[in-house]
């Protein structure tokens, strides 16, 4: 008992200095980082002839194996951006070494507490997946925050084009009047275009950086006026009502689906729910899944089959708008 309660100290005292680490890139750091990742954006579109060759390799790693590592698979990449979409500083390494220790820890307990060798794996691998999901769950968050706020950003920049002020200071006066996450996120794109960086690519980033459908018709909107020409603060209000429309759409649908995704989470919920329940009951009963071969083979079937039918189910009942 006294070695288990050891590792807990020794994995918590790691998580503890890893949230340090963490916290030690400063505002001014990591907008200087943002500033510089959105130049190399462009650079790998292409702008023409403007010169763009000012990179630098942000670190996915503060610890340098593990750096050179990472930089030797895109997905690495990926993961830096779908961190940054929730609005987190922490590095795609810190992420991947805190799934690593709450793994790590969540196997050593299992096998302590409990003695059925499937469980440990598979509660490693669910404790692995857990800042993932927090992670998932800020960012989808985040990006409803932003999606709810984003007609208003549209009205404003309308209204500030009416009044004949430039379009850059139509961005200037989002950053200043509404709420975050939105003011941040154009905030970057102004900065973008005040720090030299064409205004075209700064809206790209912004698509790149907001993965939203409304934000591509917002870009693309602007980017056929910059080309074509025509009323601008027309184009705006239009795009604007058009996505308040969908909205509206939207809403009718989550109304009429709701009782289909309440049965959903439901039926997704109730064979580990029962599981649970029978082990506290009558463990006896339920032992011969764990310690038998052909029970062990049995969950992981049912394991398979639960996941196929979890997606097939959420797949029947979002429906996109």
């Amino acid at each position: 008992m006294a070695i288990f309660i050891a590792i807990l100290i020794y994995l918590a005292v790691v998580i503890i200095l890893v949230g340090l680490i963490a916290l030690k890139t400063t505002a001014k750091q990591q907008a200087a980082l943002t500033r510089l990742e959105s130049v190399v954006k462009a650079e790998k579109r292409g702008a023409g002839s403007v010169d763009l060759r000012l990179i630098r390799d942000e670190l996915l790693s503060d610890v340098p194996a593990l750096n050179r590592m990472l930089l030797r698979w895109d997905w690495a990449t990926r993961l830096r951006q779908f961190v940054a979409q929730a609005g987190i500083t922490i590095r795609p390494g810190k992420l991947l070494l805190i799934s690593g220790v709450l793994a790590l820890g969540a196997d050593l307990a299992v096998q302590h507490f409990y003695n059925y060798p499937v469980l440990a794996p598979l509660a490693a691998v669910l404790a692995a997946f857990i800042p993932v999901a927090v992670v998932a769950f800020m960012r989808s968050r985040r990006l409803r925050s932003f999606e709810k706020s984003f007609p208003e950003a549209i009205d404003l920049l309308g209204r500030s084009v009416r009044a004949g002020h430039a379009f850059t200071t139509g961005l200037e006066m989002i950053t200043t009047e509404l709420p975050q996450p939105l003011a941040g996120e154009f905030r970057i794109a102004f900065d973008e275009q005040n720090f030299g960086l064409p205004l075209r690519e700064a809206l790209l980033n912004l698509c790149e950086r907001i993965p939203l459908l409304d934000v591509r018709f917002f870009v693309t909107a602007l980017l056929v006026q910059k080309e074509t020409g025509g009323n601008l603060a027309e184009i705006l209000d239009n795009l604007s009502h058009v996505i308040r429309e969908r909205f509206k759409i939207l809403g009718d649908v989550r109304t009429r689906t709701a009782q289909g995704r309440l049965t959903a989470g439901i039926l997704i919920a109730l064979p580990p729910a029962m599981i649970l329940m029978l082990h506290a009951v009558n463990p006896s009963y339920i032992s011969p899944l764990f310690t038998d071969p052909k029970g062990v083979y049995m969950l992981g079937v049912a394991a398979v089959l639960q996941v196929v039918g979890s997606l097939i189910l959420w797949k029947i009942v979002r429906i996109e708008v």
